[in-house]
């Protein structure tokens, strides 16, 4: 059987002496991995070798345990290797955000709550846990774990390890066309998005180029505001994203359960860099105005605990061969409706084939 990790969010109820102590944790690890990134090699991403070089001063400078100067050491390494893999520089670390492994973090699924080293102690803190994470975190050993911090809020994502059930063997496939006007289409007809959504994401567009405007001009307090009412919109954004996500890849999965078939996917990876270079601006951002890659991460996870198969297509041409195939339709709506489909018949016997 196969194995999975699933990330459990649970929220933490922590005592006001917890509460100064994390928040002080928080901010000495932030502030340890911004000298370590300040005092290496900026090409160095090696974390044995950055290791040896800050591990002694990171503990006395900032008062981390050996094992939280580690996971700084560890994340700053981490950090370059995606910089360098993107084309980007390495941003400076916030007080958001820590890594725990098995040695500083424990979980009590009969107390509901766990263990975490924090700056000066070693802590047991209440975790606020729903009938969802008693269920995810059943009779399970995590060994990792994040414990973040969003607004004044504390949480932890547990990484819970179990064995995924024995994958279905079918030959029945469901297609999974991903758009921009509707967000996916089964090759059943069943589409996920549609006007409601398109509107939305207009509102949030709309918003996002008022305030931008208004960021740049006025007084100084009024710029202020404006950029944190920017990072408010966004995180509103991405929550009503991320749950339209969870919403569609549990009704595909649920669907792909119940034929019983596998599911087909598209495999959009480096679309963005694509678009960005060639296409026009209000392309780029309908493109991009959508969590793609999200929404492919919830549904190969959700296939995986349901035991059903998830392959992905290479797209490249199936387009353009659907575009022949529908060049002698009258009508822009029922040529797409048509191409849409003819694109999903392609997937499908691509599937077959492998």
């Amino acid at each position: 059987m196969t194995e999975q990790v699933l990330t459990v969010q649970c929220k933490l109820s922590p005592t006001d002496s917890q509460a100064e102590e994390m928040e002080d944790t928080l901010k000495a690890f932030a502030d340890a991995c911004n000298w370590i990134k300040q005092n290496t090699p900026a090409k160095l991403r090696n974390k044995v070798r950055i290791q040896g070089i800050v591990y002694q001063d990171v503990r006395a400078k900032f008062g981390l345990s050996a094992n939280l100067a580690i996971r700084a050491i560890n994340r700053v390494a981490s950090n370059r290797k995606t910089a360098m893999k993107d084309h980007s520089s390495v941003k400076n670390f916030e007080p958001t955000s820590i890594d725990y492994d098995t040695r500083i973090f424990a979980f009590r699924e009969k107390d509901e709550e766990i263990s975490v080293t924090l700056l000066r102690s070693r802590q047991r803190i209440k975790l606020v846990l729903g009938d969802y994470q008693r269920t995810r975190l059943k009779d399970s050993k995590p060994t990792s774990a994040t414990l973040c911090k969003k607004g004044s809020e504390y949480y932890i994502n547990i990484q819970a390890k179990s064995e995924a059930p024995e994958q279905i063997h079918v030959d029945t496939v469901l297609g999974v066309d991903l758009g921009i006007t509707d967000i996916a289409v089964t090759s059943e007809g069943q589409k996920f998005g549609g006007k409601t959504i398109k509107l939305i994401k207009n509102h949030y567009a709309s918003m996002r180029a008022v305030l931008q405007q208004k960021a740049v001009k006025g007084t100084r307090s009024s710029r202020r505001r404006c950029r944190e009412l920017q990072q408010r919109l966004s995180g509103k954004e991405a929550r009503y994203q991320r749950q339209i996500n969870h919403e569609i890849g549990k009704a595909i999965v649920t669907r792909a359960q119940e034929i019983p078939a596998k599911i087909a996917l598209e495999d959009l990876t480096g679309i963005r860099e694509g678009v960005n270079q060639k296409a026009g601006k209000n392309h780029r951002r309908r493109v991009n105005g959508w969590a793609f890659y999200q929404l492919k991460e919830f549904l190969s996870y959700k296939a995986l605990v349901a035991g059903v198969p998830l392959v992905l297509v290479d797209p490249a041409y199936t387009s353009r061969r659907a575009i022949s195939a529908v060049s002698m339709e009258s009508g822009m709506a029922r040529a797409s409706s048509v191409l849409c489909v003819v694109g999903l018949a392609m997937l499908i016997s691509m599937v077959l084939r492998i």
